[in-house]
């Protein structure tokens, strides 16, 4: 029977009717350059992939142009670089964006990004209005886990609201907001937190577009029916079911009480998933693709909560960037359930048990509760500032950690049932992953100075100046960005002119007050040699723990620094985004004694190195560095070749074990060094 016979076929013994369509099917891509990305969704496309999500590179996340100093070693590393209307156009080519449903996973330049986008409609004779997709545009997780935002609090909302208001008149297919989850759980959040920062993300978001005074009341239902939500699916497969339940009843009750939503449609959970990365191993990888599939099953299983829109990662995303093959592998996957199984015959098979209902309504309860919290302390942005939430990410982060290596949360083929035949999926020239050209960084500079040399300077600078006073006087920047998008302005450009009006942000850590929840026999021998090593060295062992480049994932480095804390070091960690020399400098000024780098871009080797080059230009040659990240054998082999005395990746989860082999490593220096 072809694909489309199977659409329409009927359900056999208790289905409620016809089959349902599938969900959207989605990758989520991008690397390297604009040209590389469009043939890899080009390709996706024709293996059944039904709507595009695009992987920016991390100097597009936070505007930067790749020329940019912060932006060495991270062009096309995580994502596609994407600098100006050119390198717009070319991503889409070929593609008919009046029918494509395209996903841009982008927040602290989301206004940017959409304006390039429909700048380029434009120039195809595409009206806006045809436009169909999502920009993730929520801000408020980037302070709390994914670490892109740019600019304060209050600025980065009003440009969300602005995307917003601007979005549901001139783009009304498009979703102009994601709230997004699905880095809170990838930062260690429970069930529960997930699902209350998330709806206390949305509280803020929609009361700060009622308050701008953009959107007519009488139109504002409209508004609040264009959220759509984007979320996380781990492996506790009941659990995340009743969440995902507990999320559709909850965002009901919110709309309507809160924003007095009549019509049923505008107060639907609207929401796309990808599963859990977090719980991905580099052990024994194979495992993955299991872990993946009961994950998905979470998000498509329960009719009433069902994703309208599911991305995949593939196995091998605990060792690097997936190859097609990798991602047409999870593509086969979410079509084997959608097209072979019979799920999508049947009515809800989860309405009326009591299990699920009583689980629902313990995690609403809990929910509501820590939203009363959260109101408490003045909203979703008063909690950011405060560090209260981040404070809860690391604590429940920690006591995540603490019980996979108490061996109390089993992780098979990590702290349980660990022996194994090596894997054939890793065998062989590559190891199993994609590697980036060292040479794509350079190649897409040469690109944007040939963009900056053609373009007409004078009418790029106008449009500059046009959006500086539309930020500076409170107007929507919709309009002024898509004007400079036109005029040939470039993605750092924009975000300079933006950070002259509002200035730049460093969020709180979270790490300082975070509770511990590490403990035991082992901890308790490693606090002993810290003592002993720093009565010798007559001052309190201390660590530098940095984050060089763009890269934003912080919850490894935030662990890091709080067990060695709780060892007994003293422990300088200043966040996210800083450039090698500040690090370098940072160890100098603080006198420390090891320095740890935490990097999971993929930029490494260069930033490293940089790091190395100048602690030795400052006279600090032989202090030990060390670094932990996704980091793939022949990478580890440059790190050490190039000085660096310890590389840690995801398959040394014992912290004890690593803090243990610090203190050891830095004893061993200064009797050396002695």
């Amino acid at each position: 029977m072809s694909q489309g016979g199977e659409n329409k076929r009927k359900g056999g013994d208790g289905a409620k009717g016809g089959r349902d369509e599938p969900w959207l099917i989605r990758t989520y891509s991008g690397h390297s350059s604009a040209a590389a990305s469009n043939a890899l969704y080009r390709q996706n496309l024709a293996r059944g992939q039904t709507g595009l999500s695009v992987a920016f590179d991390l100097p597009t996340q936070t505007g930067y142009d790749g020329d940019h100093a912060l932006a060495q070693g991270e062009v096309g590393k995580v994502g596609v670089p994407v600098g100006h209307l050119g390198d717009m156009r070319t991503l889409f080519e070929g593609l008919p964006l009046d029918r494509m449903n395209t996903s841009m996973t982008i927040n602290a330049t989301a206004p940017w990004l959409l304006a390039l986008y429909i700048a380029l409609a434009e120039t195809q004779g595409v009206a806006r209005a045809q436009l169909q997709g999502t920009v993730q545009n929520d801000i408020i997780k980037e302070y709390l886990s994914r670490g892109t935002y740019i600019y304060p609090p209050a600025p980065s909302l009003k440009l969300a609201t602005d995307v917003i208001s601007f979005a549901y008149r001139e783009v009304p297919k498009w979703n102009p907001t994601n709230v997004c989850s699905y880095h809170l759980q990838e930062a260690g959040a429970t069930p529960v937190q997930e699902l209350a920062f998330a709806l206390a993300t949305a509280i803020a978001v929609l009361d700060a577009v009622k308050a701008s005074g953009q959107v007519p009341a009488a139109e504002f239902p409209q508004v609040v029916g264009r959220v759509s939500f984007f979320v996380n699916a781990g492996i506790r497969m009941i659990t995340e079911i009743c969440k995902m339940r507990a999320f559709v009843d909850l965002w009901d009750e919110i709309t309507r009480a809160r924003y007095g939503v009549e019509d049923e449609k505008f107060r639907r959970f609207r929401y796309g998933v990808q599963v859990n990365s977090l719980g991905l191993t580099e052990q024994q990888p194979e495992n993955n693709v299991y872990r993946i599939l009961i994950e998905m099953l979470a998000v498509v299983l329960s009719k009433k909560a069902r994703a309208r829109a599911v991305q995949l990662p593939a196995w091998n995303e605990a060792l690097g960037l997936p190859r097609p093959w990798d991602q047409q592998w999870s593509i086969r996957l979410q079509q084997i359930v959608a097209y072979e199984t019979d799920i999508l015959e049947f009515g809800d098979i989860f309405d009326g048990s009591p299990v699920i209902e009583a689980k629902v309504e313990a995690l609403k309860a809990e929910a509501l509760a820590e939203l009363t919290r959260i109101d408490a302390l003045g909203g979703a942005i008063a909690a950011v500032e405060a560090s209260y939430m981040k404070q809860r990410l690391v604590e429940s982060n920690s006591r995540r950690l603490a019980a996979i290596e108490a061996g109390e949360q089993t992780v098979v083929g990590v702290n349980r049932f660990a022996d194994s035949a090596p894997s054939p999926l890793v065998a062989g020239e590559g190891g199993g992953f994609l590697a980036v050209e060292d040479s794509a960084e350079a190649e897409q500079i040469e690109r944007l100075k040939a963009w900056r040399a053609a373009r007409d300077a004078k009418q790029a600078q106008t449009a500059l100046e046009e959006l500086k006073r539309a930020a500076k006087e409170g107007r929507n920047v919709m309009e002024p960005s898509i004007a400079c998008a036109h005029a040939g302005v470039t993605t750092g450009e924009w975000g300079q002119a933006l950070r002259e009006v509002y200035g730049e942000y460093r969020a709180p850590t979270g790490v300082g007050r975070a509770m511990s929840a590490a403990g035991g026999e082992a901890l308790k021998q490693v606090r002993g040699r810290v003592e002993q090593v720093s009565s010798r060295l007559g001052r309190r062992l201390k660590m530098l723990v940095g984050k060089p480049g763009l890269d934003g994932h912080s919850n490894g480095a935030e662990q890091i620094a709080v067990r060695a804390r709780d060892a007994g070091f003293e422990v300088v960690y200043e966040g996210i985004r800083l450039t090698p020399a500040q690090i370098a400098n940072a160890a100098l000024e603080e006198g420390v004694h090891v320095v740890g780098l935490s990097i999971l871009s993929g930029g490494h080797v260069a930033l490293v190195s940089d790091v190395r080059a100048r602690l030795q230009a400052l006279g600090l040659g032989d202090l030990p560095v060390v670094v932990g990240g996704i980091i793939p054998p022949e990478d580890e082999a440059k790190l050490k070749a190039a000085g660096v005395a310890r590389v840690y990746t995801p398959k040394h989860y014992d912290l004890n074990a690593i803090m243990a082999d610090i203190v050891e490593l830095v004893d061993r220096s200064f009797k050396e060094a002695a």
